[in-house]
């Protein structure tokens, strides 16, 4: 009576042990349940029955020969072919649950309601620049409501209760970095007021919404693609300005091309709507320079790409603790008036 050939057992039983076999020590070792036995796909020569010709053994087994093992034994051939499934094994499970292709990403904070806020202003002040809104009263209205922040915010930076009361009411609008230091909303107002009170109307106009739009584009876009890109150099070459690193290209150029939208459109078209003596009109160009310089196209072209790259600069300048809501308004309209004042002096 033959017993089956995939009885386990046979290979520990003396009685129909087969002298033309080499023994093998029975293993009861548990495997890995995640791992497939060799045997669980192609049957191995041991399991197989004896041929006629008694020759049984001395074929060469086809993993064995796919791994250039041909002569090898059985013993030997098993080992590569377990450790070929091993591999595989492994493989098949790295891609199933994604843990070796990819690190799960943390999610992204959009700060969407803060974002809103910070946008609406430079829709707010667009707005009252084109209903003939002079800047005196809109720096009263602001000085006003900054001599209650201040005081609100130096009580939420020294009292656990009211922090707490403040946190639960605005807190969606600040960041975790802003909660044990200056609210970023005081010196937003504050350079709101300084580009009001020192830069001409439209000016100021522009950097308030170089500081709504372009730093909004800037924060977004670095979010989602800033991976993709390098970090910023620690300097800009040749001026030799210092440059944060932990921003991206991909904030840069979104500054830079939302700033020189913002230039092309307010100057383009909203600056005719306003209570403004503009510096630059389509007609006249250059307006104190009384020429026709840089009128036009022309003119609109180079204001745009100058003032693109002065936001995308301004925005990605590291000046160490100052926050860039009071920085970038500043920076931005003092350098597009200085560009403009410089080109009038030339033309004139």
């Amino acid at each position: 009576m033959t017993l089956p050939a995939n009885d386990a057992f046979t290979l520990g039983l003396t009685g129909n042990h087969d002298s033309s076999r080499p023994s093998y020590p029975l293993s009861l070792r548990q495997t890995s349940p995640k791992i497939p036995f060799v045997s669980s796909s192609k049957p191995s020569s041991r399991s197989s029955p004896r041929s006629p010709s008694g020759s049984q053994g001395k074929a060469p087994s086809k993993r064995s020969m796919s791994n250039g093992t041909a002569d090898s034994p059985l013993k030997g051939t098993s080992m590569i072919g377990n450790g070929k499934e091993l591999s595989e094994s492994k493989d098949v499970a790295r891609k199933a649950n994604g843990s070796a292709v990819k690190k799960a990403s943390a999610p992204i904070d959009w700060e969407i309601p803060r974002k809103t806020l910070h946008s609406s202003i430079g829709l707010i002040t667009l707005y009252l620049y084109t209903h003939h809104v002079p800047p005196r009263p809109v720096i009263i209205a602001l000085s006003s409501f900054l001599a209650i922040a201040v005081p609100a915010d130096v009580l939420r930076l020294n009292s656990p209760a009211f922090e707490r009361l403040f946190e639960t009411c605005l807190g969606l609008f600040m960041r975790d970095s802003e909660k044990k230091s200056t609210n970023g909303v005081i010196w937003y107002i504050l350079g709101v007021i300084f580009v009001l009170g020192v830069y001409p109307v439209d000016v100021a106009v522009v950097s308030i919404l170089i500081l709504a739009f372009a730093d909004t584009a800037a924060s977004t876009i670095g979010r989602l693609w800033g991976y993709l890109t390098p970090p910023l150099p620690r300097h800009v070459p040749v001026l030799g300005l210092p440059l944060a690193p932990r921003k991206s290209v991909a904030g840069f150029i979104a500054a830079a091309l939302t700033g020189a939208a913002v230039v092309a459109g307010f100057w383009g078209w909203a600056v005719g709507l306003g209570v403004a003596e503009p510096l630059w009109t389509w007609e006249a160009g250059l307006v104190e320079s009384q020429s026709m310089l840089l009128s036009g196209w022309s003119g609109l072209g180079v204001l745009s790409v100058v003032g693109g790259l002065i936001s995308g600069i301004a925005e990605a300048l590291d000046l160490g603790s100052l926050d860039d809501n009071l920085t970038l308004p500043i920076i931005s309209g003092g350098c597009i008036w200085g560009f403009i004042k410089l080109l009038t002096t030339f033309a004139s």
